[in-house]
């Protein structure tokens, strides 16, 4: 027998399930409908230089097409909580498709499961609707996840301005300018910088390399390699680039995470002199540099320098003496779980999954980073008072790095570890945060942190960037 369907709103409008409508499998459609977030790892190309993942798409529901059968409900769904139906995911058989209608104050939205196409399921809303919503569809588990929608491009808008940056939920990405044509163990991403932050992308993990210090060129790097095999790339062309996005969309920042890796005998203190000569004090309306957390409002249109290098000793008396850059030059390696002295940055990065097996054990260290930060609490005054020196804990950046690989093992590269990371992370944001074992509602803030993904995008798939985005939905209104 098929499972029940489960629905989740994870929106804050308040919702009613009125309608089920049951269509026959497209017709010539000869493969079975897969998991709207399920990715498949295809064969590695003749060139043995990169990997491409997708997942089957799913066509659209022929326009004149009548449903089998039709079943009115009643079944409301609050913001935020989790219903259990008693509807049959399917009655004839897995193939069939969903036409699911959902009551809000604004009239009925339209959902297909699955999505008929490769993106997100934009639900189809009524005329001069009010709310936009996406859907999720989790075939195996028969189970929708219903979601705010957000433009990608400028999802921070309807933030509020005085929400501290550890408090919101943040999609970020892992050596973030390696989509170029490079060896499958130094090529972590799928798209270009650029496209990352028009779909909502906040967060760029950077390395780099001096080239002739005191001089500007810093070379892009992912440890030792350089991230492309037609020349080097850097760091120049792709600091224009976020300084045109946040000019074109001035709601939005871009917290930056910048390392020195690479060959050479250049030192950390040589980076921090070309980062403070070359760039912040040629663009200071452009950077926040100061240590320590800032409010959303305060950093709209900047980059937040999240520091992981050393500082040479002139800068140290920047900020009154703190030094420049919220920081994380220091954390445990190959950590579940670390706090940088600093107490500003919470880290997993837990990186050396040795055989693919271990790959599972990757996905609970990401799922028990994400309840922590989830569950910290929000409270203004405390605050507040932490920052005006009157005591209280620093509430952190939390950092959940979904990436790891080992250099060694082919299922182990990067493309590899995300075709299953990233999925089961995408379930797991749209079933399991903030939920008791029997369904009430945890309190917390719900934030993810800043989720850092490798291989997102490719062919067009958002779904763990539009999951990651979705959790702040109640910030929005507040």
């Amino acid at each position: 027998m098929p499972d029940n369907l489960s629905i989740r709103n994870l929106s804050n409008v308040p919702l009613e399930l009125k309608l089920v409508e049951r269509f026959e499998p497209h017709d010539g459609h000869g493969h079975p409908i897969a998991n709207v977030t399920s990715i498949f790892a295809r064969a590695t190309n003749s060139l043995g230089i990169t990997n491409n993942t997708t997942r089957a798409a799913v066509p659209q529901i022929d326009s004149d097409a009548r449903p089998f059968t039709t079943q009115e409900v009643s079944i409301r769904i609050d913001p935020f909580n989790l219903v259990r139906t008693d509807i049959r995911a399917f009655e004839r058989s897995g193939k069939e498709r969903l036409r699911l209608s959902f009551e809000a104050d604004d009239g009925r939205h339209q959902m297909y499961c699955p999505v008929p196409t490769q993106e997100s399921a934009g639900l189809v809303p009524p005329p001069n609707a009010r709310h936009r919503l996406t859907g999720i569809y989790l075939t195996q588990a028969a189970f929708v996840a219903l979601y705010s929608s957000a433009n990608l491009n400028s999802w921070m808008q309807k933030m509020p301005n005085d929400i501290p940056l550890s408090f919101l939920s943040i999609p970020g990405t892992h050596n973030s300018p390696t989509h170029h044509k490079a060896p499958p163990s130094v090529r972590c991403q799928a798209v270009s910088p650029w496209d990352q932050m028009q779909n909502g992308v906040r967060f760029f993990d950077l390395r780099v390399q001096p080239e002739s210090p005191p001089n500007d060129p810093l070379v892009l790097v992912h440890s030792v390699f350089p991230i492309s095999l037609s020349g080097k790339k850097y760091f120049r062309d792709l600091y224009n680039d976020i300084l045109r996005f946040l000019r074109e969309n001035p709601s939005e920042i871009l917290l930056m995470s910048l390392k020195r890796e690479g060959p050479g005998d250049a030192t950390d203190q040589q980076l921090s002199k070309i980062v403070k000569d070359h760039y912040v004090d040629r663009d200071r309306n452009a950077w926040y540099t100061e240590p320590r957390i800032p409010d959303l409002g305060e950093v709209r249109g900047k980059i937040v320098l999240i520091r992981r290098f050393g500082l040479d000793d002139s800068l140290r008396g920047e900020h009154g003496g703190r030094g420049i850059g919220i920081d994380a030059s220091q954390w445990a390696d190959n950590t579940p779980d670390s706090l940088c002295p600093s107490g500003d940055v919470r880290v997993q990065d837990f990186y050396e999954v040795m055989e693919s097996e271990n790959i599972g054990k990757k996905i609970e260290y990401c799922t028990a980073h994400f309840e922590r930060s989830g569950s910290c609490v929000y409270d203004p005054e405390k605050i507040r008072a932490q920052r005006e020196g009157r005591g209280g804990e620093k509430t952190p950046i939390f950092l959940n790095f979904l990436s790891a690989s080992n250099f060694w093992k082919v299922d182990t590269w990067p493309e590899k570890v995300a075709a299953k990371v990233n999925p089961a992370c995408t379930e797991w944001l749209c079933k399991r945060p903030m939920l008791e074992e029997d369904g009430r509602v945890k309190e917390g803030a719900w934030a993810t942190g800043v989720v850092v993904c490798d291989w997102v995008g490719l062919d067009g798939d958002w779904d763990l960037v539009r999951c990651i985005v979705g959790m702040n939905a109640r910030w929005i209104g507040r």
